[in-house]
């Protein structure tokens, strides 16, 4: 989901049991993107979260499918990569989503994806839901998992 025109998933996923797993890296727009899944899921009314920090983005896909495994109802990823010179950002970017998308197959799990893939500090910055910024893409990786959740409770 991006910006303009991006749906409203809200929805009461009040008994949902979900992890929060979230990289260690870029410290304030990882505040951000977590206190933004946070106010997320308070509006949704989930109680059983569970926070968990990554070493880094790369190391989201495992902990997601361990937590996934365990039960958990939902898992939101949350992790932000910038370019840098070399091309470290193409591996992990690849890597860390093509490993959520396996997850979240493998296991039917919902898995939110809030791995910001930026060119620089200030993009990362405008989509981590501080002040003043334009996204809150650790709201949507929420609301988008929950709404997952829900339609898939429905088959």
């Amino acid at each position: 989901m991006s910006g303009a025109g991006a749906p409203d998933f809200r929805t009461d996923a009040g008994g949902a049991r979900v992890a929060v797993i979230a990289s260690s890296w870029h410290t304030e727009v990882m505040d951000g993107l977590i206190a933004g899944a946070e106010r997320a899921l308070a509006d949704a009314k989930v109680a059983d979260i569970t926070l968990v920090r990554a070493p880094g983005s790369f190391e989201l896909p495992i902990l997601a499918q361990a937590y996934a495994r365990a039960g958990f109802d939902a898992v939101i990823a949350l992790g932000v990569i910038i370019r840098g010179g070399t091309p470290h950002f193409e591996y992990v970017c690849a890597a860390a989503t093509d490993g959520l998308s396996r997850v979240a197959l493998d296991t039917a799990v919902p898995i939110g994806f809030g791995l910001l893939t930026c060119d620089n500090d200030q993009q990362a910055r405008d989509r981590a839901g501080l002040a003043g910024s334009k996204e809150d893409k650790g709201r949507e990786a929420v609301e988008a998992a929950l709404a997952t959740w829900k339609a898939l409770r429905s088959i």
